[in-house]
């Protein structure tokens, strides 16, 4: 059982890189389909006007530090060791365990094409992935009838890894309803990887991802779509999480 802090409500996992690979490996070699969230600011402040989301994120075998800020906050609460697992580099590391273990791997999500064309990606830099099957879902949340046929093509195809990139919180929602009709498959939510790997979205320098600034660059580039998630979500977070901290400092007197 990893270790977690409470983070408004949600238990985020206490982990580096290392341990998320080497969880999600036993859970292939053991065929148990979990699911893995990664979590940033935006994911928590969903989890907070939906308390069925939430409690679906707290089901996941994993909720990784994925942004900045909540790997800043675990180490604040004393957690070692920790690192920021974000979900594209996971992706990476994930092919390339799976190249290594021979695991089949499942592509959901991406505009009308892409889950074909970050294939191809894959497919070039990990030659020898197996990839064996793709879906685009443009239209999110998926439909139940849709979302049947779906779940069913990923249990023909005997994937070990599906990654979800349907985007926060879409990705979630399919998880949680999705892992208990799942025969063997970890679900892996990547976020916007699918759209950093196929050239969509550009991605930030790793020095800006660094200091906590990488929603800065991704609202430079898409001002409209992510006004309110980074300022007035960044803005609550930042409220709640004063008040979380202070309330934990009052418990301990």
């Amino acid at each position: 059982m990893n270790k977690a802090t409470n983070i408004l409500g949600v238990n985020v996992s206490v982990l580096t890189y290392s341990l998320t690979i080497k969880t999600i490996s036993s859970w292939v070699k053991n065929r148990q389909p979990h699911y893995v969230c990664v979590a940033a600011v935006h994911l928590i402040m969903e989890c907070q006007a939906d308390l069925q989301l939430l409690k679906g994120v707290n089901q996941a075998g994993l909720v990784t530090p994925d942004g900045m800020p909540l790997a800043w906050l675990l180490k604040l609460y004393g957690q070692r060791p920790v690192e920021r697992v974000y979900g594209p580099d996971l992706m990476k590391l994930v092919c390339q365990k799976a190249v290594q273990k021979r695991w089949p791997i499942f592509l959901l999500g991406g505009a009308k094409g892409q889950s074909q064309q970050l294939k191809q990606v894959l497919q070039n830099t990990f030659p020898s992935l197996k990839i064996v099957g793709q879906l685009d879902t443009p239209i999110r949340p998926i439909p139940d009838e849709k979302n049947r046929h779906i779940i069913k093509q990923i249990n023909t195809s005997q994937a070990k890894i599906v990654f979800v990139g349907l985007g926060c919180p879409f990705q979630e929602q399919w998880m949680m309803k999705a892992a208990p009709k799942l025969k063997q498959a970890v679900a892996i939510g990547v976020g916007a990887a699918f759209d950093f790997m196929t050239g969509k979205v550009r991605q930030a320098p790793s020095w800006l991802q660094s200091i906590g600034l990488e929603w800065l660059f991704r609202f430079a580039q898409e001002p409209k779509r992510l006004a309110k998630r980074y300022f007035l979500f960044n803005t609550l977070f930042s409220l709640l999480i004063i008040k979380q901290l202070i309330g934990d400092l009052l418990k301990k007197q």
